[in-house]
């Protein structure tokens, strides 16, 4: 199905989701069908108290992942602002947002995002 025109929506539910980012790539959040999710903050806080991680966050769209964060350092003790409310991004129902860490258990990431529906 298409996206749903936002402009005569039905419904707005915002949400929250919370990972600890691994060594493998790991889906996050996937798009969904009669639904357009947007994006608002994605926020990485490197929960190790001693070392350095880095992080890769991405879209894959049609089986390419196209990155908005790539091995960027988080330091020890410290977040990262992938994405806030003026950088926001939707997820269309086929996109997968994905992540991975350098070192295991280090990297946790929080998403806020709202799921909207015109049906």
């Amino acid at each position: 199905m298409a996206n749903p025109n936002i402009v005569n929506v039905t419904q707005i539910y915002g949400n929250t989701l919370y990972y600890a980012l691994g060594t493998t790539i790991t889906s996050l959040k996937a798009g969904s069908a009669n639904n357009v999710l947007k994006m608002n903050t994605i926020i990485v806080a490197n929960i190790d108290g001693t070392n350095d991680a880095t992080c890769d966050i991405g879209v894959l769209r049609s089986s390419v992942l196209y990155y908005f964060a790539k091995g960027i350092n988080v330091p020890a003790n410290s977040s990262l602002i992938v994405s806030s409310k003026d950088t926001a991004f939707y997820l269309e129902e086929s996109d997968v947002l994905q992540g991975l860490a350098s070192a295991a258990s280090d990297l946790q990431v929080s998403l806020s995002y709202e799921v909207i529906t015109d049906t």
